[in-house]
């Protein structure tokens, strides 16, 4: 065995009131990719801020080629030959492939006084050649694909000397095409002796890129182990601290009468850039119609054009047979429509009210929780216990303001406050986004429980194996546009992917986006 690149021993990181990671010791062996898994708020990125110096440590020391080092800030551990890729990508759009990796550290002539572009083109080339990389160092960064900005970002920390790569989920926004061309970059990588540590909290990306993998829970080293003698349910297990069931038992049922109905829908955004164009879909009783694409195609101006918190451009949305298009947020939520939305902070709750407030919001026009004189706190307080009680949400109590809670927390109350509406129709937008593998599986069978009580539900989500599993309908957007509807059980991922990234696969497991046929929405049929 090489000797450690890496070496963190007895990590402690202290912040007010919490304990982000607890006397972790962690060894990553030169040349391997190892994976760092865990749920949201396990102190995995914490743990990987202090080895590149945006944290000091409050105990432990950090070692790197044996050598004990102190990372007063990211440019000390740059020196050491330390790089970081974080999730959200630190590029200037506007500027070429090549000026952004040679930002800040330009090479030049005449004295210093003027940056060298032809040498730093010709830099940038050679380190993509030396590497295998596909970039074009004078394209603009705005008209590159994600995936390729990512590569841009590795070559960024490479061209500084970067030895050690951390990267920080880094297929959060890549197409399964692109994650595949990831996974290759990392093995020319270690091929070329860079050492990889990528933090994820999905156990497939974990078992099927790395060497090795650590497992952090309650920001603690919980295990660390090869993948050869890995399973997905052992780091599950390792994960949340009991067995977890992996896989959704999704009975066969015939779906009922159509509930929602997405007519030749059209929305722009914010800036006034048409996001979602001439969509068309129907979701039925007893139906998950999915929709599944790279983030920012267009799913949440769909969203929120259905659930009444944008007014869409063109086209209508019908809910139980009344055009509601144009009616408030409330009247959706009157005549049955339950909303998951994919910020819960901006959306879904008011994070300096406390979560007896919180479970009052949508139900404050509505009985038992306000009467003729005003809001029912008796009967408001008791509906915020039952759901902290139904959904587990810590810490458990119903006074605490919404902001001291863990993402994952505040998630799980969200879907609790929305699923015991009793609604016809649930529009889950991104439903397990941060929550552990314990609440995934738990949101997953209400998801099913409700379905199978005859509800409709819109699922809109980006990670492919939830709404693989959960769908009984599934519509692929690009673009903007639903460019398929497929047989979840039949469509290979690789096909899911060419069709999220706007191509067209030979041969597609179609399905109709209405009920009675017809061709699938936006794109006209293939």
């Amino acid at each position: 065995m090489s000797a450690p690149t890496v070496h963190l021993d007895g990590i402690t990181k202290r912040f007010p009131g919490v304990v982000a990671n607890d006397d972790v010791d962690l060894t990553v062996e030169r040349g391997t990719v190892h994976a760092l898994l865990g749920e949201n708020g396990a102190g995995k990125t914490t743990l990987m801020n202090v080895l590149y110096g945006l944290y000091q440590p409050t105990e432990g020391t950090v070692r790197v080629a044996g050598e004990p080092r102190t990372f007063e800030s990211p440019r000390d551990a740059i020196d050491a030959g330390i790089g970081m890729i974080h999730q959200h990508f630190m590029l200037v759009d506007t500027m070429t492939v090549a000026e952004n990796i040679v930002l800040g550290n330009e090479p030049r002539k005449w004295g210093g006084l003027v940056v060298d572009h032809e040498r730093a083109r010709e830099e940038v080339v050679e380190l993509s050649e030396r590497y295998g990389f596909d970039v074009d160092p004078d394209a603009r960064v705005e008209d590159v694909s994600v995936g390729v900005q990512q590569r841009v970002e590795i070559l960024k920390a490479l061209y500084r000397g970067a030895d050690v790569l951390i990267l920080d989920e880094p297929t959060a926004v890549l197409t399964p095409q692109e994650v595949e061309d990831l996974f290759d970059v990392l093995d020319e990588l270690t091929d070329q002796g860079k050492t990889i540590i990528f933090i994820t909290h999905k156990l497939g990306e974990a078992m099927h890129a790395a060497d090795d993998v650590t497992v952090l829970r309650d920001g603690e080293n919980v295990g660390s182990v090869d993948t050869d003698d890995a399973t997905r349910e052992g780091l599950a297990e390792l994960m949340v601290g009991r067995e977890v069931i992996l896989e959704t038992d999704k009975d066969e049922r015939p779906p009922g009468d159509v509930v929602l109905s997405v007519d030749d829908l059209s929305v722009t955004d914010d800036a006034g850039y048409e996001t979602a164009a001439d969509m068309n879909f129907d979701v039925r009783e007893g139906e998950v119609f999915g929709i599944a694409g790279v983030d920012g195609n267009g799913q949440t101006e769909l969203t929120e054009a259905v659930t009444g918190m944008r007014t869409p451009d063109g086209g209508r949305v019908v809910f139980d047979g009344e055009d509601v298009t144009d009616r408030s947020r409330r009247e959706h939520i009157e005549r049955g429509m339950a909303y998951i939305p994919e910020d819960r902070q901006e959306e879904g709750l008011v994070m300096e009210f406390d979560l007896v407030e919180n479970s009052l919001l949508g139900n404050q026009h509505t009985e038992p929780y306000a009467d003729t004189g005003g809001i029912d706190w008796e009967s408001t307080r008791g509906h915020a216990d039952d759901v902290v009680s139904e959904y587990d949400v810590r810490p458990p109590d119903v006074e605490a303001e919404a902001h001291s809670l863990s993402g994952g927390n505040q998630q799980k109350f969200v879907v609790g406050r929305e699923f015991s509406r009793d609604p016809s129709l649930v529009v889950a937008s991104h439903p397990t986004r941060g929550v552990d593998i314990g609440s995934i599986e738990f949101i997953h069978d209400r998801l099913l429980e409700l379905r199978q009580e005859g509800k409709a539900v819109l699922l809109v989500s980006s990670k492919l194996d939830e709404v693989r599993q959960l769908s009984d309908r599934l519509g692929v957007v690009h673009d903007g546009e639903i460019v398929d509807v497929v047989d979840p059980d039949s469509v290979t991922e690789e096909q899911l992917g060419m069709l999220m990234a706007g191509e067209e696969p030979a041969s597609v497991p179609q399905m109709a986006a209405r009920v009675g046929g017809g061709a699938p929405a936006g794109g006209g049929g293939r």
